[in-house]
């Protein structure tokens, strides 16, 4: 199954190794049509502190690193940002 991307915005960058994106998306109202903006805070991983606040980042869906955090830092402001050591994840159809 392959992992989710997504692309948002950095809003806190105040955390150790962790930053807080905005992903925004648009919704139609099932009953008006009408196109309604919603949006959604998570936590993701940054090993190197590379992200700061105002930055477009695209982030990774990955195995759980903490109660809150499952995403990681995969590009910050349309540039590729080197993965952590520790967070291989199994080719498709092999056990980890």
């Amino acid at each position: 199954m392959p992992k989710r991307v997504l692309t948002g915005r950095v809003t806190s960058d105040k955390q150790d190794k962790t930053v807080t994106v905005l992903i925004e998306r648009r919704v139609m109202h099932p009953l008006y049509k009408k196109f309604i903006r919603r949006s959604k805070k998570y936590a993701a991983h940054d090993e190197e502190n590379l992200a700061k606040e105002g930055d477009l980042v695209s982030i990774e869906e990955c195995r759980p690193i903490s109660k809150r955090k499952t995403w990681v830092l995969i590009a910050r402001n349309g540039e590729p940002v080197a993965k952590p050591e520790g967070l291989v994840v199994a080719a498709e159809g092999v056990p980890a």
